[in-house]
């Protein structure tokens, strides 16, 4: 595994674990999402940042629950973990392009100090982005008209976003930007492998699962791999890892890092998607 240039100087691999162990002393309201059939639910995001400070009190403005970590920090947000470490990334887009919300109110938003870019051709969407410079999207409740999804099977999970928003803050999608010809094979991986709930959210492919919808399609530009990127990882909480991860491995997906266990509360274990996205598999996050 490759080094991630850092002043705290510490490898990939321990950077997972060091964040992970931390966010075990989430509060009890944290909000990590029940899992599926398959035992999958949302479980963080992992973002490599110059200034941790400055990020984290961008995520604690927006509505989440921010704590001091050994090698960073991390902050609960309504249906997963953002957790941030020192790092100097490599600069451009990725694969996973954004992560949105559903908020109650733009302006509330804008009250809070964040510069609103709004989307003119779209009433009720707008962006915001973190101090490294990755966007987050918004989706107002009552005036964006593109937040529903439709599943091609009846799950009561997934019907989350067809119902009225609770609180003033959700989770509700991360984007991959992928090749036009890989969008379909994309979302269908996900499916198989993490029971994701297969369907439409306005026009993209998606797939959901608890705490986050999946959206796919083509990008504009070129993206890369998020390892190193500012977006590092996206991870998946699973009950039963390790039953998980032979389930996996039977099934032809090569583990970057095979299932280990961190302490008596935490085990890991990563993959790369075919595509280059990195996602760390955790069953412990959520206690």
């Amino acid at each position: 595994m490759h080094s991630v240039t850092s002043t705290a100087g510490f490898r990939r691999g321990s950077a997972f674990a060091i964040g992970l162990l931390a966010a075990l002393a989430l509060p009890a309201a944290a909000q990590i999402a029940a899992p599926n059939a398959r035992g999958v639910s949302m479980g963080h995001l992992h973002y490599l940042v110059a200034d941790v400070a400055a990020e984290r009190d961008f995520w604690e403005r927006l509505g989440g629950i921010a704590g001091t970590v050994v090698e960073g920090e991390r902050v609960q947000m309504p249906g997963f973990v953002v957790l941030l470490s020192e790092g100097m990334p490599e600069p451009g887009p990725t694969l996973v392009e954004h992560v949105a919300f559903r908020v109650r109110s733009l302006a509330a938003i804008e009250a809070r100090g964040f510069e609103i870019e709004l989307v003119e051709a779209y009433p009720g969407i707008a962006s915001i982005s973190t101090p490294a410079g990755n966007r987050i999207e918004l989706f107002e409740e009552g005036t964006a008209t593109n937040v529903g999804f439709e599943p091609e099977h009846s799950d009561p999970v997934a019907e989350r976003h067809n119902r009225p928003l609770v609180g003033v803050l959700d989770s509700h999608h991360l984007h991959f930007y992928l090749p036009e010809d890989q969008v379909e094979a994309a979302r269908d991986w996900y499916v198989a492998h993490f029971g994701a709930v297969p369907g439409m959210r306005w026009r993209y492919l998606a797939a959901d699962l608890p705490g986050m919808n999946l959206n796919f399609s083509a990008p504009t530009g070129p993206q890369s791999p998020t390892g190193d990127r500012s977006l590092d990882h996206i991870g998946f909480e699973i009950a039963g890892l390790e039953d998980f991860c032979l389930e996996l491995e039977t099934a032809g997906v090569v583990l970057d890092q095979p299932y280990r266990r961190i302490s008596a509360a935490l085990a890991v274990a990563t993959l790369t998607d075919p595509w280059g996205t990195t996602i760390e598999l955790s069953e412990g996050i959520a206690r």
